[in-house]
Order: structure tokens, then C-alpha cells, then sequence
């Protein structure tokens, strides 16, 4: 058993300690978080906490956490829409509603169990069985291009890009609002949002930093039609950015208004264009995605 131990700064002050831990222990899904303070595994200050105790400058919080158990990933025949492949990476065309890797409620249908089956275990092992030739990953509800490796050689230059922020990395989104300016730039460091500890924002004080450059393609009443390119890729980065300067993702609840005008899945985000330098051949290579048919059908609605 690992017990983990936490003191109680000021800007945790007054939050609940299941929302505390949700942002703390990162990887742990809610309902899990909730049977250890059910089993009394957690305690602030010496005392058995419960979901609602909220916290207090100085509280010591500490964590018993059972020796994990080595999960099993199911290969899954999922269809998979795939724009490129070859021995070192493959390209996949996400669509909406697709979790890329298991997580709480999701153990059998995402990217990763369809990944498995299509190339036979054949992936990158460096981020562990969850997450097998996983780089990076786009939110459930965001659609488009995403690249996957297949060995651990190819996992660790497409690793290196990231960091280098060398790899081209656009995407198309529609805004709540009507952007005055044709383009710009938000550089604004994001980090764990300090009263919600489920949701990211712009941190000065503890976030890292994030830069997203985007330009109008196209205006609409109340709405404006967007590319965003990034140079970093902090978690929900064009999401928080966007609703930093009060143009919110359209269907964005998390980040935007909690009710929207049209019948969307979460946010209007496409991630269309990914380019990088090959592994083996150091070439070159940009792929793009369509546009998913929700979204060409919302852009003609707006333009209606």
C-alpha cells in the first residue's frame, strides 16, 4: 500500500476534498476516488474524511492507495478510419465521441482497443498498457487527425518534436462571438483551474506556458469560424485560451455556457492538420482530416 500526503495552501481553501483529490491524483476516475473515502482510506488532518469536508489552509491530507493491479487492454475489432500507415506510425482520423485510451467507463471502446486489434499488439510500450504508442491525444469530443507509433524508436522522436514544439499542429473550431481582429495571438500560461480542480485555466502563478495563434476564416451573427495553430499543447489549451479572451468553444460547456442554441456533442474542435519530420526517413510528412459531417452541416446552417 502508498500513502500519499498533501498540505492545505491557500488556494484550496474552502474546496471539497473529493474535488481536491479529482485534481491531486491524476488517472484516478471519480467513482474510484469515491470508494476510498467510502472505505475511510482518506483522512485531513488525522480525522476520516468524507466527500463533502472541504478543506483549510494547513489541513494535512493523506491517501492510502491499494498496490495497483496490472490492467488488461482488450484487443477490440473497431472500425477505424485510417489515413496513413506504415512500419513506424499510423495516422488516424478520430472521430467524435471516441475516448483514445481506457479510463473510468470506457475500458473496451476506445482508439486503443481498436489500435491493438488492427496491429496486433504491435505498439509503442513507453507510456505503459493503457496507453500503448500513444504521443498525444485529443479530447473525446474533438475530432481529426492523430498519430500513433509503433515502436518505442518512433515513439521517442515524435516525443522529441513535441517537446520541441517542432510539429504542425492545426486546427479548425467555431467560437461563441464574433472576433473583431483577423487574427492573434494568446500567450497565456495554463494550469489547474485553483477553484475547480476538474478544469484547467489560464494560471499565472502555477500554470506552464501555452501559446495558441489563430486567424478568422469566416463571421457569422454571433459566431466566428476559426484556425488555430498551436506552439505548445498544454491539456484543453485552445479551449481554455479561447474562453480566456470570452470567445468560448461553440458547444463547450465545460469552458462556455452550459446550454447551446444546436444539437452538438461538446465542443466544435477539429483538429485538421498534423505534421511532422518521419522517424525513420526524415522526411517531412502533413496529413489532414475533413471535416466531420456535423460540423460542414453546422457551418451551412450558420451561413443560412
Amino acid at each position: 500500500m502508498q500513502e500519499l500526503t498533501f498540505q492545505i495552501d491557500a488556494a484550496s481553501e474552502g474546496v471539497r476534498i473529493d474535488l481536491f483529490l479529482a485534481g491531486a491524483l491524476e488517472g484516478y476516475s471519480r467513482s474510484h476516488l469515491q470508494r476510498l473515502l467510502k472505505e475511510g482510506a482518506v483522512q485531513i488532518s488525522g480525522k476520516t474524511a468524507k466527500s463533502s469536508s472541504r478543506l483549510k489552509e494547513g489541513d494535512l491530507v493523506t491517501v492510502a492507495l491499494p498496490d495497483p493491479k496490472e490492467p488488461e487492454v482488450a484487443a477490440r475489432p473497431i472500425e477505424l478510419s485510417i489515413l496513413y500507415e506504415d512500419d513506424d506510425v499510423i495516422l488516424i482520423d478520430k472521430p467524435k465521441a471516441m475516448v483514445v485510451h481506457p479510463a473510468a467507463g470506457h475500458s473496451e471502446d476506445t482508439l486503443v482497443n481498436g489500435l491493438l486489434y488492427h496491429c496486433r499488439g504491435r505498439l509503442s510500450g513507453i507510456n505503459g498498457v493503457l496507453r500503448p504508442g500513444i504521443v498525444h491525444r485529443i479530447d473525446k469530443d474533438t475530432t481529426g487527425v492523430l498519430v500513433v507509433c509503433k515502436n518505442d524508436a518512433a515513439h521517442n522522436s515524435l516525443a522529441a518534436q513535441l517537446k520541441e514544439h517542432s510539429i504542425t499542429r492545426r486546427y479548425l473550431a467555431i467560437v461563441c462571438g464574433v472576433i473583431k481582429e483577423d487574427e492573434g495571438v494568446v500567450d497565456a500560461p495554463i494550469g489547474r483551474n485553483e477553484r475547480d480542480r476538474l478544469k484547467m485555466a489560464v494560471n499565472e502563478k502555477n500554470g506552464k506556458r501555452a501559446v495558441t495563434h489563430y486567424r478568422v476564416l469566416e463571421r457569422f451573427d454571433g459566431y466566428t469560424y476559426i484556425e488555430c495553430r498551436l506552439e505548445t499543447g498544454r491539456t484543453h489549451q485552445i479551449r481554455v485560451h479561447m474562453a480566456s479572451i470570452g470567445h468560448p468553444l461553440l458547444g463547450d460547456t465545460l469552458y462556455g455556457p452550459s446550454k447551446c442554441p444546436f444539437n452538438l456533442e461538446g465542443q466544435t474542435l477539429h483538429a485538421a492538420v498534423l505534421g511532422f519530420i518521419h522517424p525513420s526517413t526524415g522526411e517531412y510528412m502533413e496529413f489532414s482530416a475533413p471535416l466531420p459531417d456535423y460540423f460542414a452541416h453546422l457551418l451551412d446552417v450558420l451561413r443560412g
